[in-house]
């Protein structure tokens, strides 16, 4: 059972019926490109995950949720259905590279949704394709099931004052430098991050091959920001609770497993403008 991440070679290795493949391509500035990259190729037997529409519920947005909300379970339960998934069924999923975007969301969906057996590809599709490996067009058969997951609440934070609880969490917020001290915003009104926040980019816990980091490295590098604290103590944010869990995912493959997620993040936090914005490092 894989548990945070799958390199291609072992992932090509499983039995096609012991593995749910999850093409969760996303382009943020062009919504419609990942399922045609999908369509254009994709790992054999690979489903594909929209992000709006599979792993997100757009239509809480006007509820200060994010621009992501998070799907009820019934909803990502008839996903998983469609998708022929059964409970203990390894799933792999993977998008363009690094597993910041969909990829990374759907592992924490289903760790919220209390399943272990589920990674990331690690390199994501453009580690498959520098192994050689096969990509076909063709579209898979899977037999649906029905399924019903519960998620668990407390791996999430929705609700905006307990971040400033007593005792507050330690929050990380996995938006690049820029957007995080408030020097550019280019998808939410109102730039910087929630005072008492500190930046922890999830590009920083990828090599220079785009791969992540070994786990010994991750490790060291979080412990750094805790400190004393527990990682049950921290609490991950971005733009819209989707790249918060490349940090979910990067800190439970270091060891470092029981942090939760912001769901909201930074578009939820601004949904209501008296919520103060700081700026600057920190």
């Amino acid at each position: 059972m894989k548990t945070t991440l799958i390199a291609a070679a072992e992932l090509a290795a499983l039995p096609p019926a012991e593995v749910l493949i999850v093409d969760c391509r996303k382009d943020l500035a062009d919504p419609a490109q990942g399922r045609r990259d999908y369509l254009a190729g994709h790992v054999p037997g690979a489903v594909y995950a929209e992000l709006d529409t599979d792993l997100s519920d757009l239509s809480l947005q006007s509820q200060g949720l994010g621009r992501h909300p998070l799907p009820s379970a019934a909803a990502f339960a008839a996903v998983l259905g469609r998708w022929g998934w059964r409970p203990g069924l390894q799933v792999v999923a993977y998008d363009a590279a690094n597993g910041a975007l969909a990829a990374a969301r759907l592992w924490w969906l289903l760790r919220y949704a209390g399943e272990r057996a589920a990674a990331v590809l690690d390199g994501g599709f453009a580690a498959w394709q520098a192994a050689g490996l096969p990509v076909e067009t063709a579209l898979p058969r899977r037999a649906a099931t029905t399924v019903t997951v519960r998620f668990d609440p407390a791996r999430v934070v929705l609700d905006h004052a307990a971040l400033h609880a007593v005792p507050a969490p330690l929050l990380l917020d996995a938006r690049a430098a820029p957007r995080y001290r408030g020097d550019s915003e280019p998808l939410d009104p109102v730039a910087g991050h929630v005072p008492g926040a500190l930046n922890r980019p999830f590009a920083d816990n990828l090599a220079a091959d785009g791969r992540f980091k070994g786990a010994a490295e991750l490790k060291a590098e979080f412990l750094a920001l805790l400190g004393t604290r527990a990682p049950s103590d921290v609490v991950h944010m971005c733009g819209s609770g989707v790249t918060a869990c490349h940090n979910l995912l990067a800190m439970e493959h270091a060891g470092l497993a029981g942090s939760r997620l912001y769901a909201p993040s930074w578009s939820g936090w601004v949904s209501d403008r008296s919520r103060p914005a700081a700026t600057g490092e920190g």
